[in-house]
């Protein structure tokens, strides 16, 4: 985290749940408006990680076989053989991922969720750690394309890099007058090394008491009165994995209920429907929508069960 401070000034929550969905295995959405950093925090963070990492610039003609690769008929052999895409990398950047087609969104459905690829009835398996970290703007700009909501909720978390505070955004001015602060970024963490830290993180103790909490809160969203679509199974799996990456982070091997209060609207939000939609994703309502379920959930009290 401090490696990806020194590129990424005055945003340290966001570095904070960028590097908790890492360790968790899950995937990261980052949605701002254009030339707030999305893809510099994205491309600090893998380049902070001594790993294979490649980027993707989503473009509407970008076809299904330019992620996943294609078969390429061998003459020397006399078979086809199997050119892998650019998403057999460790860390995958999706750069401006909604300006595809949702065609081409969906060829990262099984290589999210299943961690391989299915090409002419061939099954290839992803590396380990796998890891997409995707950039969008919001859907109200041209030239973009709603994700499908099977493939929100495949992203383990959402966040949102703001603006900078005035102090900030003049120290940046100084600081890259003479290049890009990203140049000097090396790796800090080998991959051996993240591969024992996301073990370290599987190991954390969740307590029945706070599994109950946070199945709690999913079961709220699917009966509120408000949404359309509420959290799913994955959505509460994934919920509880964030906070053990969380409590790990913060030098504990046991959850908290701080915990899942802290990720719930990051890892939930972005997966509700509104019941009345506008067309939209309606970020800020349906994550104030989550912050209440989140605050009428009673907290447990005890380590046997629910409250």
């Amino acid at each position: 985290m401090a490696a990806v401070e020194t590129v990424i000034d005055g945003k340290r929550d966001a570095i904070e749940l960028a590097t908790t969905v890492l360790l968790a295995e899950g995937h990261l959405l980052v949605e701002d408006v254009p030339g707030v950093g999305k893809t510099m925090l994205a491309r600090a963070l893998a380049k902070s990680v001594d790993c294979t990492v490649n980027r993707i610039q989503f473009t509407p003609d970008l076809l299904p076989s330019d992620i996943t690769g294609v078969s390429v008929y061998n003459q020397a052999e006399r078979e086809f053989e199997f050119k892998p895409g650019p998403i057999f990398a460790n860390i995958v950047i999706g750069d401006e991922i909604n300006r595809a087609s949702p065609k081409t969104q969906s060829a990262l459905l099984e290589s999210m969720e299943e961690r391989q690829v299915s090409v002419d009835g061939a099954t290839h398996v992803l590396p380990d750690p796998f890891t997409v970290i995707a950039t969008q703007n919001p859907v109200e700009m041209e030239g973009t394309y709603a994700l499908p909501e099977a493939q929100r909720d495949r992203f383990m978390a959402r966040i949102s890099m703001g603006y900078p505070d005035a102090a900030n955004e003049a120290a940046m001015l100084r600081t890259r007058e003479q290049g890009s602060p990203l140049d000097e970024l090396r790796p800090v963490v080998t991959i051996e090394r993240l591969r024992q830290m996301v073990l370290t993180v599987r190991d954390v103790f969740v307590s029945p008491a706070v599994e109950h909490y946070a199945v709690a809160i999913a079961a709220a969203t699917r009966v509120d009165k408000e949404l359309r679509l509420g959290a799913s199974p994955r959505a509460t799996l994934q919920l509880v994995r964030a906070a053990k990456a969380r409590a790990a982070l913060d030098g504990r091997d046991f959850v908290l209920p701080d915990d899942i209060d802290a990720l719930a609207v990051p890892v939930l939000a972005h997966r509700l429907m509104a019941a009345k939609s506008s067309g939209g994703y309606g970020r800020e309502a349906l994550a104030e929508i989550a912050a209440r379920i989140v605050q009428a959930t009673p907290v447990p009290l005890g380590a046997a069960g629910p409250a």
